[in-house]
C-alpha cells in the first residue's frame, strides 16, 4: 500500500528532482545529474519557487522522492478568461513505475486546477513517449491539438 506524500519542492530535493527528470530515455540526454548541480538548475529552481501561479511538485514515499511535476496556472483571454493548468516535467522513478504513483499525482494536480478555477488543464508529451500516451488517454486527456517547439538553446 502506498503512503504517498504530496508537497511543494524545496531547494534540498533539487537533487533528486534533477535524477528523476534524467531516468528516462529522453532526459538522460538532455539533464546534467553532477554533485554539485550546475548554477542553471539553482537559477530555474528559484524562479520558479517565487512565482505564485508555479507550483513544482515532489511526491514522497517513506522519505523517498518518487515523484514529481510542475504545475503552471496560465491567465488567458481566450474561453471567456479561463485559467488554465499547465502539467509538465512529469516523471516517476523507474523503479516506481506501475504503482499507480502517476495516477495519484495527477488526481492532485487536478484537485489544485479545480481549486483555483481552471476551466481546462492541458499537458505536452514527446512525440517517443507512447507509453505516456497512453496514461494521459487513461486519464481522460485528449490529443486534440498539435503543437509546436522551437529549440532556441542549441545546448539544450
Amino acid at each position: 500500500m502506498l503512503s504517498l506524500t504530496f508537497r511543494k519542492a524545496a531547494l534540498d530535493d533539487l537533487p533528486a528532482i534533477v535524477s528523476l527528470l534524467a531516468d528516462d530515455m529522453l532526459g538522460e540526454g538532455r539533464e546534467t545529474v553532477v554533485t554539485p548541480l550546475p548554477e542553471k538548475y539553482l537559477r530555474a529552481f528559484e524562479a520558479i519557487d517565487r512565482d505564485e501561479n508555479q507550483f513544482l511538485l515532489v511526491v514522497e514515499d517513506q522519505g523517498s522522492v518518487v515523484g514529481t511535476l510542475q504545475l503552471t496556472f496560465i491567465p488567458g483571454l481566450s474561453r471567456g478568461g479561463a485559467w488554465r493548468g499547465q502539467i509538465e516535467a512529469v516523471r516517476v522513478a523507474s523503479a516506481r513505475r506501475g504503482e499507480n504513483i502517476g495516477e495519484a499525482m495527477f488526481t492532485w494536480a487536478l484537485e489544485q486546477c479545480r481549486g483555483r478555477g481552471c476551466a481546462l488543464v492541458q499537458l505536452t508529451t514527446d512525440k517517443a513517449r507512447p507509453d505516456a500516451h497512453r496514461f494521459y488517454e487513461r486519464l481522460g486527456f485528449a490529443a486534440t491539438h498539435v503543437g509546436y517547439k522551437l529549440n532556441l538553446s542549441p545546448s539544450v
